[in-house]
């Protein structure tokens, strides 16, 4: 939100620098985020003045150019080179010194420079009103009627004035804060000084204008409604003070009445609508709702269906407006209007909310009344915008004044204790300053009582409701920086942090797999039904369906988060990117009978080659070991240990691996099926795993275990055994992690051969076994022992055959 400083300073004297003002008010809650300095004339006119053309001649080398010498205060004459038709000597005009940079109404700002044009000399130049955004014209230069002398700054002649913007960063509480007067509020309470409220005492409402009658069908959704006509009016372009005012904020000035209304909404935080009288069929205002899908053509000529739920300004036929949202086409105030209706009302901010975001329409009126504006200003604002209209664009107001307010909003009482006070602020405060500063804010304290008081609230202060909103009305104005700090900072109530931060972990998981060549993907919640009648793992009846679809195909909330990474991989190899290797952390959700659930997962994805080419290293597919050492490596650093290795059932794998920890299944991993993949049109083969990213934050640990170098040395010892083929290595890995095999230290398999000689249903592993004793050199009887015993057991167990 914009505040100009010169503005503010029409409702509160203010000694303080912006500087000084923005601090006060960051203090306090309202966080200026910037300051910004403003000029009426973009520039300031720095560099230009006032100037008398002393001779004019025709330029020998251009039929269209003149030279002149402008005497231009410097005490020497200036020859200058201009091309405007009207230039003539004795002409007071403006000059653009070298050196001096120019802001015209189009295209870039430029910087004046001595120069030669068609081999005469031009010290500056001579200026039009659109090369110093003073207006659109360019037929010719400016010519002054004026008796100021050479060389006096164009600023004075024009009376430029400066400004600094106050960019507030407001917060959706802070409602009462959306004008120059509610800022005003806040400085009142900090510096101890009385607002200046623009007098309305010359406002009249002259009788004689009982045609037009106002009703209102739904008072919970229009809490109050006020209104006067205006009739006689000439509307046309705004004074330059409003014309001033307006821009400094960033609003581009519209005709005197519609600036007029805006006017008095950044000034009083009170929204206004003007309609042209003459428009309003059956001389009739109705505040009503209109039936369902209504069509309503809006002022930026948008034909809008409406919903049933949306308050509309309507006359004896159609509407007019949607209600604190946004005018109609047909019933706003145009440069034919003569007479006007001019709406000061306060809306039920439910309502406005609810309309402004199904719309999709966010003005300067619907930000205030979806934060709740104060009743009791309507008259006011209504009487102040009527004063100034009469004023700059003529007319009479005619009576009576509309105000329909039948439900009254009264103060908000709010029983208030000084202990409370004390221990949530964390000091004692005087009580007659806890009053002062109550009541600077428009606080009534009654009820006044040895253990605390009743504050009795405003109805413009919309987020003080409670004993705790009060207490910080009074924090926030005390000083925040006044609170000191002891030496050791501890309270019981403070929530205790979790030693596992689920963020940091995250962190850490793409960090890993970012440095592996992983691209993380997000991928859309949203997704199609017909993925869950595709895939026999999920029930089509448990998806969660979206109550106002934007589509067909994005209709449900996904139960599983392949079918939008395998959107991704078609949408890639479409683009000729065939390599991929892909990481999302999102969720899935699902309903059941107890209710919705969801669930937050990790997914890998691979398919194509490994890598590029390159001349040092063959490209070679990627295989699900690939992607199977991607996943354990994770598992690893982040201190993770699987106790079951079982081969997947699930129906999106043609084959695949599933890992538990105590009996919870973590991870899944495998080739999707071909199946799957061809819906997709895409005819690689894709691995995929997926990690319950709940149980993986459970399962880490942030502890890290140094053990000391072995000073004794390790011996590997290989066995190359034939085994069924449906014998697992983690099915011999286990035994050799057996106790009486405990100097094994790593196992791996270094080739796997299968084979019509080896016998039907058979396959050979060449296994190696690193052996260590971190006590003691091994010596061979003990290796050979410990082969022994391992060769015994898988004859035993695996009947396995040993190649020796």
């Amino acid at each position: 939100m914009k505040i100009s400083f010169n503005w503010l300073k029409k409702y509160i004297d203010l000694e303080e620098s912006p500087e000084e003002v923005a601090a006060l008010l960051t203090g306090s809650g309202l966080e200026v985020e910037g300051i910004e300095p403003f000029e009426t004339i973009r520039g300031g006119m720095e560099g230009i003045v006032i100037a008398e053309v002393i001779s004019c001649k025709a330029h020998e080398n251009a039929d269209r150019l003149k030279i002149t010498e402008v005497d231009a205060g410097q005490g020497h004459l200036l020859p200058i080179v201009c091309g405007a038709p009207n230039v003539a000597s004795g002409q007071k005009v403006l000059v653009a010194l070298p050196g001096t940079t120019l802001y015209p109404n189009s295209g870039e700002p430029f910087k004046i420079k001595k120069s030669k044009i068609r081999g005469a000399v031009s010290e500056g130049m001579i200026c039009a009103e659109d090369e110093i955004g003073l207006g659109t014209s360019h037929d010719g230069i400016m010519v002054l009627d004026t008796q100021l002398p050479n060389g006096t700054p164009a600023a004075q002649f024009f009376d430029i004035k400066k400004d600094h913007i106050l960019e507030i960063g407001l917060t959706p509480n802070r409602a009462e804060a959306t004008s120059h007067i509610g800022v005003a509020r806040d400085l009142k309470a900090l510096l101890n000084r009385e607002i200046k409220w623009p007098s309305v005492d010359d406002f009249i409402a002259s009788e004689g204008y009982p045609t037009l009658s106002v009703e209102v069908e739904n008072p919970e959704a229009c809490i109050r409604y006020s209104g006067v006509v205006i009739k006689g009016i000439k509307v046309g372009p705004s004074p330059d003070w409003l014309q001033s005012r307006l821009k400094s904020i960033g609003l581009n000035p519209i005709n005197n009445v519609v600036d007029i209304t805006n006017f008095v909404l950044f000034e009083l935080g009170q929204p206004l609508h003007a309609f042209d009288l003459d428009k309003i069929r059956g001389g009739k205002v109705v505040v009503k709702t209109l039936p369902e899908g209504t069509i309503f053509k809006t002022l930026d000529e948008k034909e809008r269906k409406l919903k049933a739920e949306d308050l509309m300004i309507c006359d004896d036929e159609e509407g007019m407006c949607i209600a604190g949202v946004f005018g109609g086409i047909d019933s706003g105030v145009k440069g034919t209007t003569e007479n006007i209706f001019l709406e000061s009302a306060c809306f039920n901010p439910e309502y406005i909310r609810k309309t402004a975001q199904h719309h999709q329409l966010k003005t300067d009126a619907s930000f205030r009344f979806e934060r709740g504006t104060d009743p009791n200003i309507t008259i006011y604002a209504l009487k102040r915008a009527s004063l100034l209209i009469t004023r700059i664009a003529g007319g009479q107001v005619l009576g009576p004044i509309f105000d329909i307010y039948p439900y009254p909003i009264m103060p908000t009482s709010v029983i208030t204790s000084y202990k409370h006070i004390n221990r949530l602020i964390g000091i004692e405060i005087p009580k007659d300053e806890i009053h002062t500063i109550l009541q600077q804010l428009d606080i009534e304290v009654c009820d006044k009582k040895e253990q605390g008081f009743t504050a009795k609230v405003p109805p413009y202060r919309v987020d003080v409701k409670r004993e705790a909103d009060v207490i910080e009305e009074i924090l926030r104005i005390y000083g925040f920086d006044k609170i000191p700090l002891p030496d050791h900072v501890g309270a019981s109530y403070l929530s205790s942090f979790p030693e596992k931060d689920a963020d940091a972990i995250r962190f850490r998981a793409t960090k890993f797999l970012a440095a592996r060549g992983f691209k993380e993907i997000m991928t859309n919640s949203l997704t199609d039904a017909t993925y869950a009648e595709k895939d026999p793992e999920l029930n089509k009846g448990n998806s969660i369906k979206i109550l106002n679809p934007l589509s067909e195909i994005l209709g449900v909330l996904r139960q599983s988060m392949l079918y939008s990474g395998l959107e991704v991989i078609a949408h890639n190899l479409n683009r000729q990117q065939t390599n991929l290797k892909l990481f999302e952390i999102g969720k899935t959700y699902h309903l059941n009978e107890k209710g919705y659930l969801e669930r937050q997962w990790l997914n890998l994805m691979m398919t194509g080659n490994t890598h590029e080419e390159s001349w040092r290293k063959k490209s070679e597919p990627a295989a699900f070991h690939d992607l199977a050492t991607q996943l354990y490596s994770l598992f690893k650093s982040f201190n993770l240990a699987w106790d079951s290795m079982e081969v997947s059932k699930e129906s999106i794998f043609s084959y695949g691996l599933e890992l538990s920890i105590d009996k919870n299944i973590i991870a899944r991993l495998g080739a999707v099926k071909r199946s799957l993949v061809e819906n997709f049109d895409i005819d690689q083969e894709i691995f995929y795993a997926e990690l319950d990213w709940d149980l993986l934050l459970l399962g880490t640990s942030n502890n890290i275990v140094f053990s000391e170098v072995p000073r004794y040395p390790e011996v590997r010892r290989d066995l190359s055994l034939v085994i069924d083929k449906g014998t697992s290595f983690e099915e011999l890995k286990k035994v050799a992690k057996r106790k009486e095999f405990s100097l094994i230290q790593n196992i791996g398999v270094f080739d796997v051969f299968e084979g019509a000689q080896l016998g039907e249903g058979k396959k050979a592993y060449a296994l190696s076994f690193v052996l260590q004793d971190r006590g003691k050199t091994l010596t061979d009887k003990v290796i050979d022992a410990t082969m022994d015993g391992l060769i015994k057991a898988y004859e035993k167990e695996f009947n396995a055959l040993i190649r020796r």
